[in-house]
């Protein structure tokens, strides 16, 4: 009797351990994503996107007109390894103007602006080829920041909740983004700041088929005039690390002249070069 009831305990203890684990933690299954209906699953992912706007800043996010940041750029040899670093200036203005000056002197700028583009170098100024503002504006649509502040109500958009995970030693959800032409951006935000981690853009291209997958780290943020920013931000392409940033300062809704982001602000640059010789 002593043999069967020593059998029988462990067997009862387990089960009704069971049992309290399911009650304890309710809706564990629930938060597996293949289990979640479609309406549920994008309820869920468009819930944890709107903590992640707050977790950025909320009202200061969404309106921020413009961005200054200065800091290094990692400058990458055909062999992956970093080659130096080289002083940036980066200026944005929302949803698609960039411009970005490199070196101490910013004698060297590549501006964006719309389907527009133009680069100063040592021979003027020359038109961003046609290949490069394509890809631009392709990589713009599914931009994070874009979506978040521009495309949250935007029927062409499909919403999933991604899961659990641990990224980058961080508890984290993912939420899927797609759209109409087969891209998917998977952002991982972290459990305890609602803060990006980072972002996964996968697409194909439309005449090889073949797939791609840009990856986007975000780390070390700053609170910066109500916004958290990220100061160290790295890119992968297919699992090979192309752009790194460390940033040292950065500054929102500042004024800046109203030809900054054109090629006449270009010309004008290249002039004063030129005087300077």
């Amino acid at each position: 009797m002593r043999m069967k009831r020593a059998l029988f305990v462990p067997a009862v203890a387990a089960m009704l351990l069971g049992v309290a684990v399911s009650i304890l933690t309710p809706g564990v299954r629930a938060q597996n994503p293949d289990e979640i209906l479609p309406a549920a699953s994008a309820a869920k992912a468009k819930a944890l996107l709107q903590q992640t706007i707050e977790g950025l800043g909320g009202a200061a996010y969404l309106n921020v007109h413009n961005s200054d940041c200065s800091g290094r750029y990692a400058q990458f040899q055909h062999s992956g390894d970093v080659g130096g670093y080289i002083e940036i200036r980066e200026y944005r203005e929302m949803p698609d103007k960039e411009r970005v000056e490199y070196g101490p002197k910013g004698n060297i700028i590549n501006i964006y602006a719309g389907d527009k583009g133009w680069t100063l170098d040592r021979g003027g100024v020359s038109d961003v080829p046609a290949t490069d503002m394509t890809e631009y504006e392709e990589q713009l649509k599914m931009q994070m920041g874009n979506l978040l502040r521009n495309r949250m109500n935007d029927d062409s958009l499909f919403f999933r909740y991604g899961g659990n995970d641990v990224v980058d030693l961080k508890e984290a959800d993912w939420v899927e983004i797609g759209d109409r032409e087969g891209r998917t951006l998977r952002i991982a935000i972290g459990h305890s700041d609602h803060l990006p981690i980072r972002s996964v853009l996968t697409e194909r291209d439309a005449k090889t088929g073949e797939k791609s997958e840009s990856s986007t780290y975000y780390t070390t943020y700053h609170l910066i005039d109500g916004i958290q920013t990220p100061f160290r931000v790295s890119r992968y392409l297919n699992e090979r690390q192309t752009y790194q940033a460390f940033f040292e300062r950065c500054s929102y809704n500042v004024d800046l002249p109203a030809n900054f982001f054109t090629r006449d602000s270009l010309e004008q640059r290249f002039g004063q070069l030129q005087k300077k010789k």
